[in-house]
């Protein structure tokens, strides 16, 4: 049974991923009128189909159904304010948690998409597209010039990002992103803690975290031979690595 349950909750988080990333690329093409229709009526009946895998019903809440449609059309902003408002009567539904994270991150309230994320996990512990963009949530964060963070809090919030890829890794290590993303995130620990005059500078740790870049970048060029972008990342890493003081 427990097998069974693992399995399920797999298949339920890559079909609400599908879902979302459908949305974004409806939204950056702009369809025409008629597609927009008849793709908003099919990613409606997936988005509760999704929901149905642990609800088993259609949303009654009609905040949540607002939020819905707002996911639908692409207005992340909207979405956020009614799922935010079916809270705290549907806080223990993941479905609902999620898209409400989802929706956060993409208008860039990255504190308030990390605890949505959190909640997720809380409730469903191998959701592993929650723990995904939980860690790209942190490690947007950590690298934001604009904000007035210590440097180690920077690093708390990168260490912990890479724990969240990581996590996601070990539930499904054939998606390259969670490499590249873990490969990012162990970049700019790299940057954070090789900046010469900086109270936090440390040589040792600072390689240690561009040559585990480096190796995650080059699985993701095992899994996908020839990006470009990649092979840039690995070039770059060697260098930051190289000319360490």
């Amino acid at each position: 049974m427990e097998q069974l349950r693992v399995v399920l909750v797999k298949e339920h988080s890559k079909k609400v991923e599908r879902i979302l990333y459908n949305l974004k690329v409806m939204k950056r093409n702009k369809m025409n009128m008629f597609n927009r229709v008849v793709t908003g009526a099919t990613l409606c009946f997936a988005v509760l189909v999704a929901q149905a895998q642990t609800t088993e019903t259609a949303p009654s809440n009609p905040n949540v159904r607002l939020g819905q449609k707002a996911l639908i059309d692409g207005d992340f902003k909207a979405a956020a304010t009614h799922l935010q408002k079916a809270l705290p009567a549907e806080s223990g539904d993941p479905d609902v948690m999620y898209m409400l994270g989802y929706s956060q991150y993409q208008i860039g309230e990255y504190k308030k998409a990390l605890e949505s994320f959190g909640k997720v996990v809380q409730l469903l512990p191998e959701h592993e597209s929650a723990y995904y963009y939980r860690g790209k949530a942190a490690n947007i964060l950590a690298v934001q010039t604009d904000m007035k963070v210590s440097s180690s809090n920077r690093e708390k919030m990168l260490n912990a990002a890479i724990l969240d890829y990581t996590k996601a890794i070990e539930l499904n290590a054939t998606d390259s992103k969670y490499y590249q993303n873990r490969g990012i995130a162990y970049r700019d620990l790299g940057i954070l803690r090789g900046t010469s005059g900086t109270a936090n500078y440390d040589k040792v740790i600072a390689t240690e975290a561009y040559d585990k870049s480096i190796a995650d970048f080059e699985q993701v060029l095992a899994m996908t031979p020839g990006k470009k972008d990649i092979q840039t990342e690995i070039k770059k890493a060697k260098v930051y690595r190289d000319n360490l003081k």
